[in-house]
């Protein structure tokens, strides 16, 4: 919003983003809408000056607009989006944090106790997809009380992935995996608590069974407190429209 003023419009301007992310989960690609007017006898910026103008302003920050385009007056970032994708990266392999490859730090989450029983996981998320009262798998904050916590879970897989410049360490037996949630909306927190409760499973701690049974319990207290997953290894992937 910042960078957007510097380009000197004529009138205030504000930002609608698509997406909150908490502090320390990452964004491949949100998105956002603005109306930038400038002063009368002024074109108007063409998609690639709006871009090389708001990252010539955003040079300091660690994000970047990968592009721009006219829509209508009608659009909103926020509720005209049809479906949000998220992946949660994870590091399989190390016996201790230091063992995190340094591309990596703070871009997954390498949980310890050795291998994941990846079959016990994928049988335990085919009871979070579909259309659930997702109460269990949500923190609470302030909107809590005003927000339905129903929620349609369109797609949960859990693949292998490639991990940044991985050439360089595979010899090491490093395994990175990708948990990938698709929704048109979730709740606060919903997708760490949910990659929290598959690796409780994957790791014994949890059974499959007992993810249904967290979910009709409907109430999020009755969540393992030791079953969050940090925020580093959460990216928001895209955004649909």
């Amino acid at each position: 919003q910042k960078a957007a003023q510097n380009l000197r419009p004529s009138a205030p301007i504000k930002f609608h983003i698509s997406s909150r992310t908490d502090t320390g989960v990452h964004a491949l690609a949100n998105a956002a809408h603005l109306d930038i007017q400038r002063a009368p006898g002024k074109a108007a910026f063409s998609e690639k000056q709006l871009v090389q103008g708001l990252n010539y302003h955003l040079k300091p920050e660690p994000i970047r607009i990968l592009s721009a385009q006219r829509v209508p007056s009608t659009f909103h970032a926020r509720f005209c989006a049809l479906s949000r994708t998220y992946i949660y990266r994870l590091l399989l392999g190390c016996a201790h944090y230091s063992q995190i490859p340094v591309f990596e730090w703070d871009l997954c989450w390498a949980p310890a106790g050795g291998p994941l029983d990846i079959q016990a996981m994928r049988e335990a998320a085919k009871f979070l997809l579909g259309t659930h009262d997702f109460s269990t798998f949500r923190s609470l904050n302030s909107e809590t009380p005003f927000q339905c916590p129903v929620r349609t879970l369109l797609q949960l897989q859990i693949q292998p992935a490639p991990g940044f410049l991985s050439h360089h360490y595979e010899h090491r037996g490093l395994e990175f995996w990708e948990v990938k949630f698709k929704s048109r909306a979730f709740l606060y927190r919903q997708v760490r608590r949910m990659v929290g409760a598959l690796v409780a499973v994957g790791r014994g701690k949890l059974s499959p069974q007992d993810i249904q049974e967290l979910l009709e319990l409907k109430d999020a207290r009755a969540f393992p407190s030791h079953a969050m997953a940090p925020a580093s290894g959460l990216f928001l992937k895209s955004v649909e429209y």
